[in-house]
């Protein structure tokens, strides 16, 4: 049997774009070493970021103004949602697909013998299966590597009367332990539920990143400065992952590049566009290659800055219209918007960045071991 479609990998792009091809009435295979693993990570977007097929009920919280501190306290004025894990793979049901315990090793790409007419696509598994199917798609993610810069973090969950400040989206205060010169990682405070938060210790981008262990420190540091100790009890949250690599147009989520390389969110944008891969649309005009470039000088740029800068930096950034904030984090097509938000943001910064940012956004991508400085917030792929 010759499925319409098979996908490798059972992460969120993966099941997403399954569940919509079901929904829509193709054949589906997916191959995941693990299919059935239960999702622990959190998944957080712009609320207007999601599909409108999305249930409600996979929200698990949206806050209307969630903060920014920088150098100043910022309300963003941008509703953010908070996804339930368990709901949101529950709701993505691959229910009707053939699913395969299986690690894919290889994918062959449709070619030409001959006579013989089009031979199809396939991917190879571990057993030395071999799967054709009217298309294939890679979803199976960025391995990690010493080129890719990387984002980490370490989180604990707290009931919620233990937290009673507002939403963080983040926090630049400098209450973590951390030396003035060292790499910064920002505070991530955010409701899981109407019971639970999540506060997390966030490094965004590094090569290397910061360690799990030294944000295990920094945020007990900040947590204890402001009246929280913890236990020792508390459901922990580890995250790491590269928020660069994959090639546009050839994969979905992550491995297709989908990721935005100065957030690390990516569950939001495969949502969004699974309906139209499913529909075998084009995801990728000349348009989406363009911002994509331009998104990876921006990551660039966050890494050449010097530490103590960065507050001022994402300072500059949310003072920026709304309307300029969504075009650079969620308008992946949108080059002129794009391409404004990130002029208005380099007018916006103090002279002695600019030209720092400018040597960065027009050198190669920083060398493998090359060492950087900077931080974010939880979304793997």
């Amino acid at each position: 049997m010759t499925d319409d479609l098979l996908i490798c990998g059972a992460g969120p792009a993966g099941r997403a774009l399954a569940h919509r091809a079901l929904t829509a009435g193709l054949s589906v295979t997916v191959v995941d070493p693990q299919p059935r693993r239960r999702w622990t990570a959190t998944y957080a977007a712009w609320a207007d970021e999601l599909p409108s097929w999305l249930a409600a009920d996979t929200l698990a919280a949206v806050v209307d103004r969630p903060l920014a501190w920088t150098t100043r306290r910022i309300e963003v004025d941008r509703r953010y949602a908070v996804l339930d894990t368990a709901g949101l793979q529950d709701a993505l049901t691959l229910d009707g697909a053939r699913v395969i315990t299986d690690r894919v090793t290889a994918i062959t790409r449709p070619t030409r013998t001959g006579t013989a007419g089009l031979e199809l696509p396939a991917a190879r598994l571990s057993s030395a299966r071999v799967l054709p199917a009217g298309r294939v798609i890679d979803a199976r993610g960025v391995p990690r590597s010493p080129a890719l810069a990387e984002q980490t973090a370490f989180g604990v969950i707290v009931e919620r009367e233990r937290w009673t400040a507002e939403t963080l989206f983040m926090d630049w205060r400098d209450d973590n332990g951390a030396d003035s010169a060292a790499p910064r990682s920002f505070l991530y405070a955010i409701p899981l539920d109407d019971d639970r938060v999540l506060l997390e210790e966030t490094c965004l981008a590094g090569r290397p990143a910061l360690s799990i262990r030294e944000l295990h420190d920094r945020l007990i540091h900040r947590l204890r400065s402001r009246g929280i100790e913890l236990t020792g009890e508390e459901t922990v949250e580890r995250v790491r992952f590269p928020v660069q690599g994959g090639i546009p147009g050839t994969a979905f989520g992550a491995a297709g590049a989908l990721m935005h390389p100065a957030t690390g969110y990516s569950v939001a944008t495969s949502l969004r566009l699974a309906d139209a891969v499913v529909a075998g649309d084009a995801i990728w005009p000349g348009s989406a290659r363009a911002v994509y470039r331009l998104r990876q000088a921006g990551l660039r740029a966050l890494l050449a800055l010097p530490p103590a800068d960065l507050p001022v930096f994402f300072d500059a950034f949310f003072t920026l219209p709304i309307a300029s904030q969504r075009a650079y984090l969620s308008g992946r097509d949108e080059l002129r918007a794009t391409a404004t938000a990130m002029t208005a943001l380099f007018a916006a910064l103090p002279w002695r960045l600019r030209g720092i940012l400018a040597r960065a956004v027009t050198m190669p991508s920083p060398r493998p071991g090359a060492t950087t400085n900077t931080a974010y917030s939880t979304d793997p792929a």
